[in-house]
């Protein structure tokens, strides 16, 4: 036997890597299915206030000592910690619950495809990271997809701007989730990502309370039963920090590279979810939408090297594929949908 075959063949820990990265996108998608069976008894601002209030609580214990060994820097650094808070918790999960009232959960987790690809587009508007004409094309596709599942595979109705709202929320929702995870990584790499995390909540939890307040003075009202419970203690633990956690320790195993592909298990898990679990139907136009949106990000992440483009403005090391992957890595250990 060849040396190298030995090394090629994974161990046991890398085996388990595999097996602990195939869970959290299962924790993911079940978010996006539990707001839309809660929709009548949880209000979005609800949910989402809860989110993050559980996820702070259940945190705590763990990173307690490095937010108050870490609390100058956050205070240095506390206008670039709002915005990531507002964009990547307050705004995604408001924006997420809020249209999950009025479109279905196969239409949520079909655009949360859409984020990698955000991601590069952002990378070069933000960061300078200049695009080939294949990635130029891979968004555009990307795009094409998106206004597919949007226009439920009518483009008639651009021309008469017939949207669903909900499906503007939740694309608008990946937008703000792309954004945190671009300007996440502004953050010091010395930084402890469990005691930012613990901040970003902290931050989210206090932005979120006049929301809340105002969907109740409004008339909204939960139901307090266990269902309801249920639900607001699986996103605030199964779907944020278990989720996060079993990455991390997948991450660990196989790295991020390898990692971020198991983030496009989300949409086929939240296929069989919500035929099975809500009811809801599949139609050709999910099939062609997703088809596309994968396309374009296959195209988006194709290495700059192959096609002359201008010198990019970020180190020489870093390509759209890995920096797109590597973000999407770094982001799902922090926060996640």
């Amino acid at each position: 036997m060849k040396p190298d075959a030995r090394r090629e063949k994974p161990d046991g820990a890398e085996l388990v890597g595999w097996f602990l990265l195939a869970l959290p996108p299962l924790l993911w998608a079940g978010n996006f299915v539990v707001g839309r069976a809660a929709r009548a008894d949880v209000p979005p601002m609800m949910l989402a206030f809860a989110r993050h209030l559980i996820a702070l609580l259940s945190l705590l214990p763990f990173g307690w000592a490095a937010m108050r060994r870490d609390l100058k820097r956050y205070w240095e650094c506390r206008w670039h910690l709002v915005r990531t808070s507002l964009a990547g918790m307050v705004a995604f999960n408001l924006l997420v619950y809020s249209g999950l009232h009025s479109t279905t959960a196969s239409n949520a987790q079909l655009m949360n495809s859409t984020i990698p690809v955000l991601i590069v587009l952002f990378g070069a508007v933000f960061l300078g990271q200049r695009l080939s004409i294949v990635q130029i094309f891979g968004l555009s596709l990307s795009c094409a997809g998106v206004m597919t599942i949007i226009l439920n595979g009518d483009f008639a109705r651009l021309i008469a701007l017939q949207f669903s709202h909900g499906d503007l929320m939740v694309f608008g929702a990946m937008v703000s989730f792309s954004l945190f995870s671009v300007w996440l990584r502004s953050f010091p790499r010395d930084m402890d990502r469990l005691g930012l995390l613990g901040a970003q909540l902290a931050v989210a939890v206090v932005a979120l309370l006049p929301f809340l307040v105002g969907e109740y003075i409004g008339g909204a009202r939960t139901t307090w039963d266990a269902a309801a419970v249920a639900a607001m203690l699986y996103v605030g633990i199964a779907a944020s920090l278990l989720a996060n956690l079993l990455y991390m320790f997948g991450i660990a195993r196989v790295g991020p590279a390898r990692a971020g592909m198991f983030i496009h298990l989300v949409p086929p898990y939240g296929a069989i979810m919500s035929t099975a679990l809500l009811g809801e139907s599949l139609h050709t136009y999910h099939a062609v939408g997703m088809v596309t949106i994968i396309a374009g990000l296959v195209c988006s992440n194709i290495e700059r090297h192959h096609f002359p483009v201008a010198p990019p403005l970020l180190p020489p090391t870093t390509t759209p594929a890995a920096f797109s992957t590597d973000l999407i890595a770094e982001v799902k250990s922090d926060s996640a949908p």
